[in-house]
């Protein structure tokens, strides 16, 4: 059998989907607005916070958040933000861009910030703490929480991965100032490329929804939905701002993916278990575990083994298509300053790998990969 078992693949329910997206276009609004502002009420419904705003990428997200954050704070240029080295590089490139500058600290079994390296971290110009739950996973979340307050400290908690991610039962992040959501296409509740910013406080959330739509203070859609049909053309520009928010058509995909959010989610662990129980006395695997009481989105399943790069090539000649989350930051010449002061974080960059975790995946494609994986690894 010819098979190629790629790492993520996404999955759309395409009836449910094009039906909202024709309501989209019978309607002939397709951006800004109708559907938007749905998933926007459908989201907060769903996770308990008190704000949220769609835009076209958690990428953009997680720049308005640190700009807001420094302006709203009067942060000077260089001031600090500790966060982890273990990301995709949007997480801190958002730092950098604001012109403050990333301060890293290392990660702990879980792969998120390790409180006790956190504290050795903080400096008087330090501002906030940038909290990632790699693969859906809370880490030592509660910890953070406390050292910010303790500190008086911003919180911005990036949750790319933890749509659907519950802990002690709940949606975690009400204690951070700002939370930061990825619906690309490859994560639990995908559509083409879209995010959510959702800000503690109501001023913050007024200002990210100017600056997502270039400083203007009324959006297309609500000028035209005026009481009298009148199109209100009429409007100040208060910020510089982006054009980054998001579409009606993406938040169509992301109104039917919500809803089978947290059933997705129950599969992936049940995968992620299936890999648990059959690594468990791999000498030659170490497994990442998850938080107590969190329950984790799965977005990743992730092992640590001893000759990675010689793994990945041999899985790649069964048809297996694993991945690596991530590349030490520390080593993108950008962020060099801090070479060598996360071991942790090298040590897991170096040894990482993602294996195949999306609901496309077959109990039998899993059997196959955990048995191609325990071969190679006992060689």
């Amino acid at each position: 059998m010819d098979r190629k078992i790629q790492l993520f693949a996404p999955y759309f329910r395409t009836d449910e989907c094009l039906a909202q997206i024709k309501e989209c276009l019978d309607k002939g609004w397709t951006g800004l607005g109708f559907k938007t502002v749905e998933f926007e009420e459908k989201w907060k419904e769903y996770t308990g916070l008190p704000f949220a705003h769609y835009l076209n990428s958690s990428t953009m997200g997680l720049n308005l958040a640190v700009e807001i954050l420094k302006e709203e704070n009067g942060w000077a240029d260089d001031d600090e933000i500790i966060t982890t080295p273990l990301t995709f590089i949007s997480t801190n490139h958002a730092i950098l861009l604001s012109k403050l500058k990333p301060m890293f600290a290392d990660v702990d079994k879980y792969l998120c910030l390790d409180p006790v390296d956190v504290l050795r971290k903080i400096t008087p110009k330090t501002r906030a703490i940038m909290f990632v739950g790699l693969g859906g996973n809370t880490g030592q979340w509660p910890e953070i929480v406390k050292i910010a307050r303790e500190h008086n400290l911003k919180l911005i908690l990036d949750a790319a991965h933890m749509a659907g991610t519950r802990l002690n039962g709940k949606i975690p992040g009400t204690e951070a100032d700002v939370i930061v959501y990825s619906f690309q296409a490859v994560k639990n509740c995908p559509t083409g490329d879209s995010g959510m910013i959702c800000f503690k406080d109501a001023k913050s959330d007024e200002i990210v929804r100017k600056k997502a739509w270039l400083g203007i203070n009324k959006d297309t859609y609500a000028r035209s939905v005026s009481k009298d049909g009148a199109y209100k053309w009429m409007y100040d520009v208060e910020y510089v701002g982006y054009k980054a928010h998001g579409n009606s058509v993406m938040a169509s995909l992301a109104l039917v993916s919500l809803k089978y959010l947290d059933v997705d989610n129950e599969y992936r662990r049940k995968v992620a278990k299936m890999y648990d129980d059959a690594f468990a006395d791999c000498p030659n695997i170490e497994l990442i575990p998850i938080a107590p009481d969190c329950e984790s989105s799965r977005h990743l399943y992730q092992i640590l083994v001893p000759n990675r790069d010689e793994l990945i090539l041999k899985l790649n000649a069964a048809g297996i298509y694993p991945g690596v989350h991530y590349r030490d930051n520390t080593e993108y010449r950008m962020y060099e300053y801090a070479r060598g002061t996360c071991p942790y974080a090298k040590y897991v960059s170096d040894h990482t790998l993602s294996l195949p975790m999306h609901v496309r995946l077959t109990e039998e494609d899993v059997k196959y990969i955990i048995d191609t994986v325990k071969k190679y690894v006992s060689e």
